[in-house]
């Protein structure tokens, strides 16, 4: 049974914000001191991402535990009132967020998921510095020289005949 009325229940529900929330200030605030400069739901971008860092080609979600039915997590409950509506509810967004990850993912995008529940204090900093860590590691592999051996064969690829013939032209003096 529930202990709020409705008409309370629904004020509290409706102040639940979808941007600007806690875990994503935490993260911004992270990623603004480390130099890392990014964009807030990019409109271009299907899926509107929270956080989109161009430099790194990388867009960012982050989830509230309870919202997107995180898994194995103990923020992680379905209410028992109304379980139908919840249940659907939550199976809805996993699908969405699926979906708004495919999406950037095949425009060559990198899209990371942060969850709520790894910004708790115990294990935020670690989480910080495993975001610091791969948004590193992508711009490193994004711009890395790559380079292609050539088969070893006769018929190496160039750029003008092998051997160039040039026949010398004898002038008399008298000038024919």
């Amino acid at each position: 049974m529930d202990k709020l009325s409705k008409e309370q229940r629904h004020r509290c529900m409706s102040a639940i914000k979808g941007r600007n929330t806690k875990p994503e200030l935490l993260v911004r605030k992270f990623l603004f001191s480390r130099g890392f400069r990014y964009r807030l739901n990019h409109p271009r971008l299907p899926g509107h991402p929270d956080l989109v860092l161009r430099k790194y080609r990388t867009v960012i979600f982050v989830n509230g535990c309870f919202w997107h039915g995180h898994d194995n997590c103990r923020y992680f409950r379905l209410p028992k009132t109304n379980i139908d509506f919840w249940s659907n509810k939550i199976k809805r967004n996993k699908e969405l967020d699926k979906k708004e990850q495919y999406q950037p993912a095949t425009m060559g995008w990198h899209c990371i998921t942060i969850w709520e529940c790894q910004l708790k204090p115990k294990v935020r900093m670690q989480t910080f510095e495993a975001l610091a860590y791969t948004l590193n590691h992508i711009f490193l592999e994004d711009r890395k020289i790559r380079t292609y051996e050539l088969q070893d064969t006769n018929d190496a690829l160039m750029a003008a005949e092998p051997e160039a013939v040039y026949e010398r032209k004898i002038k008399s003096k008298s000038g024919r």
